[in-house]
């Protein structure tokens, strides 16, 4: 059984569910055979949800750890290529912190790519039936900040565990009353699924252009 370590966060900027959590519960309900599944809700805070998620990945000693989070505005599941070293805050996290042009992890790396094979991720959501694309942003904000908190402790304590970060949108009770895209939390689930096995199965990523002209 390969293990993973699935994670999503609690509800942010006045919001009431957050994507994100719904779909890693329902994958760790129902997870992929072969696949070992425990999803661990962050805390939407700086700093915070590094030290939730190193205490995560050190009780489960995960194969594969993928974080999750919501992109309110994107339209499909966006997984993601670079994690980088800034936390640079548009709105207040959770505790009310509001870090600006502030290192993730001082002295670290300006950025790291995913060790997940990215593209093939892609290609797994989009058999799957939903629509993804390849990201090259995961924001300034704690999304982006764990995604390279993962990243750092995978590099300098865990190397050969792979990792990486998929941002989904929004479930459509959350835009009933704006013109914004939006999944099922029950689709993307699904997809997920379908994403986790080829993250656990494929050694070699796909060669195919996933790029963008800006």
């Amino acid at each position: 059984m390969t293990r993973v370590l699935l994670t999503g966060f609690e509800p942010f900027d006045g919001a009431d569910v957050n994507p994100s959590w719904e779909v890693a519960r329902l994958v760790t309900e129902n997870p992929p055979e072969g696949l070992l599944v425990t999803a661990v809700r962050l805390s939407c805070v700086f700093g915070r949800a590094a030290e939730e998620l190193s205490a995560a990945v050190r009780e489960c000693a995960p194969d594969l750890v993928v974080c999750l989070g919501q992109a309110a505005g994107r339209p499909d599941v966006t997984v993601e290529r670079v994690a980088v070293n800034v936390d640079d805050a548009r709105i207040p996290d959770n505790a009310g912190a509001r870090p600006v042009d502030a290192p993730v992890v001082p002295g670290g790396p300006a950025a790291y790519f995913a060790t997940l094979p990215v593209k093939a991720c892609v290609a797994a959501v989009r058999a799957a039936g939903l629509p993804a694309s390849l990201s090259h942003t995961a924001g300034t904000f704690v999304c982006n900040h764990v995604f390279y908190a993962l990243m750092h402790l995978l590099a300098t304590e865990r190397p050969g565990v792979r990792g990486g970060f998929v941002h989904i949108p929004a479930l459509p009770e959350q835009v009933l009353d704006r013109a914004q895209p939006s999944l099922p939390a029950d689709a993307v689930a699904h997809a997920l699924r379908a994403l986790l096995t080829a993250a656990a199965t494929t050694s070699a990523d796909l060669r195919v252009p996933e790029g963008a002209t800006h």
